[in-house]
């Protein structure tokens, strides 16, 4: 079977990707590998992100890994926080923070469209391989629900009336942006391991 880090501290991004891939491949977290430090984010764009989180970790640990970079791209606001999701508030900033400031940029706004995109980059026997998925949606004018996390509460997927926070998980890994991408890495896993 397939061993391959993931490359990600976040416990609720975790957990998605497992439900996923199931047993697929033996998922590694960074926590198994005692890995506490953080992991660089400096590009302008998440594919960038997503291949420097993943060469990170195989330039430190020498094993087979994938990373993922996600931005939240609002179309009012010219595809801003985008690559700078996380941190849209400040460096010190929670989701919270970053949710307010969001509602603030959109005040009186009528357009209200957005879209999540994640880009997942799968370092694989010294080559790169790099899945894309999106959810296209609209931004509430407040928040809604508890479950989640970062902008899910602001964030309505098209065909819905509910936001991501107040789906139940396994429906909002069926349609969601990370499932998509991951997804499609699941499918050329299973290829490649038949190969």
């Amino acid at each position: 079977m397939l061993k391959i880090v993931f490359a990600s501290h976040n416990k609720h991004k975790k957990q998605e990707v497992a439900d996923i891939l199931g047993n697929s491949v033996e998922l590694i977290d960074l926590e198994d590998l005692n890995c506490n430090e953080d992991i660089p984010e400096t590009q302008d764009s998440l594919q960038g992100n997503a291949l420097q989180k993943a060469r990170f970790v195989r330039e430190k640990y020498g094993l087979d890994c994938f990373a993922d970079d996600t931005g939240l791209e609002v179309e009012a606001l010219n595809g801003a926080p985008g690559v700078y999701s996380a941190r849209y508030a400040g460096p010190a900033c929670n989701f919270d923070d970053n949710m307010d400031k969001l509602l603030l940029e959109l005040e009186g706004k009528v357009n209200r469209k957005a879209r999540f995109r994640t880009v997942v980059a799968l370092l694989l026997d010294g080559r790169e391989y790099l899945f894309e998925g999106e959810v296209k949606g609209e931004i509430l004018r407040q928040k809604a629900g508890s479950k989640g996390f970062g902008y899910d509460p602001l964030f309505r997927p098209e065909g819905y009336e509910q936001s991501f926070a107040q789906l139940e998980p396994e429906q909002k890994n069926r349609i969601s942006h990370r499932a998509a991408a991951v997804r499609k890495m699941a499918l050329f896993l299973e290829v490649y391991k038949k190969n």
